[in-house]
């Protein structure tokens, strides 16, 4: 289960939620509107790590190295 980085348009709140998947519609924990992905945020691979080679997006990743 991914931890992702969010960001509310509505408010602007920026937050953390942890996910079954990336496809998941998240919830602002602030106002309630659907959040968006926030890729501005520093990657980690499953160790931990900061990955230098995930670009943040999912759909385009061969998975975390």
């Amino acid at each position: 289960m991914p931890f992702l980085q969010y960001k509310c348009e509505t408010c602007g709140k920026k937050f953390d939620e942890l996910v079954k998947s990336y496809l998941d519609e998240v919830k602002c924990p602030t106002c309630g509107t659907i959040a968006l992905r926030d890729y501005s945020g520093e990657m980690y691979s499953s160790t931990g790590k900061t990955s230098k080679k995930c670009s943040g997006n999912c759909k385009t990743c061969g998975g975390c190295r």
